[in-house]
């Protein structure tokens, strides 16, 4: 199930969004060793877990964390605006119709099939949300590996400017042009999904 999580519901309390920020904690700080606080010791949150975030979350069939990614508005301050402006040539994409994938997170520990059915149906889930709300483009921040791999999906993702070595490891400013060609060229690609988007209707 993909939930799509935001102002409007997020005053619930999601099993969901709960193992979503205990993820993140296990795989930016535990394996990637992000030098960032962990609220209590077991979550990951940072100044832009605000009201105006909006989740994608990918969940099991208890509402367990699968994947997740975090997008913000670029019309307020975000992370490639507010931190890395020098990865970007020129003016950082910004505007109503462009959002900004932070923190996109799949869960260690579950099997290697399950993540990529699970990473597969966020992608997807991202996509269509992207149709679905009039957003035009994704902009982001990925370590050129990771980049690289992004470049492999099928959509159209760009680099905004060159690498840069930041603590140790090259980054790269990125942006992601979304139309209604773009679930197609997903799935020319192989990645398809069967998740149906919805929001939590109730507490978990």
């Amino acid at each position: 199930m993909l939930l799509i999580v935001d102002s409007t519901n997020r005053a619930l309390e999601h099993k969901a969004m709960r193992t979503m920020f205990e993820a993140r904690k296990r795989v930016f700080i535990d394996l990637l060793k992000w030098d960032i606080p962990a609220l209590a010791g077991r979550y990951e949150l940072d100044q832009f877990d605000d009201v105006h975030a909006t989740y994608l979350i990918v969940s099991d069939g208890e509402g367990t964390h699968l994947a997740s990614a975090r997008l913000l508005l670029t019309t307020r301050p975000a992370l490639l605006d507010s931190l890395f402006p020098g990865l970007v040539a020129g003016e950082v994409p910004q505007g109503p119709d462009v959002l900004e994938i932070t923190r996109f997170c799949l869960s260690p520990g579950i099997g290697a099939r399950q993540r990529r059915i699970a990473r597969d149906a966020l992608l997807v889930g991202l996509a269509e949300f992207a149709i679905g709300n009039g957003i035009q483009a994704y902009t982001g921040v990925a370590a050129l590996p990771w980049f690289r791999q992004i470049q492999t999906f099928g959509w159209d993702c760009c680099a905004l400017g060159e690498p840069v070595l930041h603590r140790g490891q090259a980054l790269v400013g990125l942006r992601i042009d979304i139309d209604t060609s773009t679930v197609g060229k997903l799935a020319s690609a192989g990645i398809v999904s069967n998740a149906a988007a919805t929001t939590p209707a109730r507490a978990a």
